[in-house]
């Protein structure tokens, strides 16, 4: 079958690719920018052939083949019934196997053209014997990283570490599985979840919940009053590597491997791009991220804030009238694509309104040599807005040092933006740059 599905595989790859190509001139001529069907296939061609070490040639000829099998597969899986004990591709891609708990159905697998393999037990035994395993998981040995279903042994893997076989061996028993479909594996795997750490997103320690503030390299921002220095936190999982409450209310967590900082903020919904951390003057709008109340706006009222909080006094916050609530503590707060600081603490919410005041920024990365995480667009040139000009800027409307209300329409460079939040258009606010400010119209 392996000859039988891979010439197939080449003659279609061969068709669609010229198919491919007279179909998407029309496209790329009327200049469209969504990424066209043979640019993806390129770029997983790429990807293919970078990770497993095989030529582009090879890497095309892979997914046609996988394509096929996969097709045959679903196929005989259809007319296997219960006796269809799962499939497995060889290495190099190009051979499929199916196995059967019923020998006569051999025939049926070559017919398709796949490598037949009798074996004892079926698919759906396999994978009622992994739920038994499932249902047993909140006491599996803290040896024990994982299991599967593995159809190429007909059997049920258990990891476990060096030296606790045995005791992974009974767990698996006990929870009702037959020994002799247990398999034990010792493993070196530590698996943890794996996140992209964004601006405005929660995070635990213990029993709480705070929001992240703004990603640095290696890990992110976050309140001093979000955890001491050592506590665990996960969702992303990390430590606290920095922190101080009261007097000042900022603190950093180093991030475990496998998660990645993102220079974004979450929008509620989409996100907000973080340009850099330049400081907004006194009165320039302002917004917040949080994980309780989502995405908030205002603007920054005063600077150099002293609060009495119950824990003690906290200086050099600055105060605003975008709401919080309990949970956006630590998020951030940005200016356009600007970093600020952020959430402190405040009076009120955000049913009432009332004063709330966030960290700044600037002394956090001070303090702990951090580097903020930036999406490479360029800051704004200056805090102050610039002089009123009535001349337009070229390809459009917009205009630095003009206010523009909530709801106003500008052009820019051909597109129609419309304003989302009240402020004074700065140099390198452009409303393509700071998605916070504008919205295609």
């Amino acid at each position: 079958m392996n000859r039988k599905i891979v010439a197939a595989a080449a003659a279609a790859l061969t068709g669609a690719g010229l198919v491919t190509a007279v179909a998407l001139t029309p496209s790329a001529i009327a200049g469209q920018t969504a990424p066209a069907a043979d640019q993806v296939q390129s770029e997983i061609v790429a990807a293919l052939s970078r990770d497993l070490k095989i030529s582009p040639d090879q890497a095309r000829t892979r997914l046609a083949v996988e394509q096929k099998t996969a097709r045959a597969d679903s196929d005989l899986k259809t007319r296997l019934g219960s006796s269809y004990a799962g499939s497995w591709l060889d290495a190099t891609g190009t051979t499929l196997t199916v196995a059967v708990t019923d020998a006569a159905l051999e025939g049926t697998v070559r017919a398709a053209g796949a490598t037949p393999k009798t074996v004892a037990r079926s698919a759906a035994q396999l994978d009622a014997a992994k739920l038994s395993l499932d249902a047993k998981g909140t006491s599996a040995p803290k040896t024990v990283p994982g299991w599967y279903v593995d159809v190429v042994t007909n059997s049920i893997v258990v990891l476990a570490t060096t030296g606790t076989e045995a005791a992974a061996k009974s767990w698996a028993t006990a929870s009702g599985v037959r020994a002799d479909a247990v398999r034990v594996e010792t493993s070196t795997e530590s698996p943890v979840p794996l996140i992209d750490v964004i601006g405005g997103n929660a995070y635990t320690f213990g029993s709480g919940r705070c929001s992240i503030g703004f990603s640095v390299e290696g890990g992110f921002v976050t309140a001093g009053h979000c955890g001491t220095t050592g506590t665990r936190t996960s969702n992303p999982s990390g430590s606290v590597a920095g922190s101080s409450f009261p007097g000042n209310d900022y603190g950093w967590v180093r991030v475990d491997a496998g998660n990645t900082p993102r220079p974004l903020v979450n929008r509620y919904p989409g996100t907000v791009p973080v340009a850099g951390s330049q400081e907004a003057a006194i009165g320039a709008s302002v917004c917040r991220s949080g994980s309780t109340t989502g995405w908030h706006c205002g603007t920054i009222q005063q600077k150099n804030a002293s609060v009495n909080y119950p824990q003690g006094t906290v200086s050099g916050l600055t105060r605003t009238n975008a709401c919080a609530e309990p949970g956006d503590s630590g998020g951030s707060w940005l200016a356009g694509d600007q970093a600020q600081g952020v959430t402190s603490g405040g009076s009120g919410n955000c049913s009432s309104g009332g004063t709330f005041y966030f960290q700044p920024i600037s002394e956090i990365l001070s303090v702990y040599n951090l580097r903020l995480v930036t999406s490479g667009s360029n800051p704004p040139s200056s805090t102050t807005p610039t002089t009123t000009t009535s001349n337009n800027p070229p390809g459009g409307t917009w205009a630095a040092g003009t206010t523009y209300a909530v709801g106003a329409t500008v052009t820019y460079g051909g597109a129609s933006y419309r304003a989302l939040q009240g402020h004074t258009a700065q140099a390198g606010w452009e409303p393509p740059n700071v998605p916070a400010l504008w919205a295609r119209a």
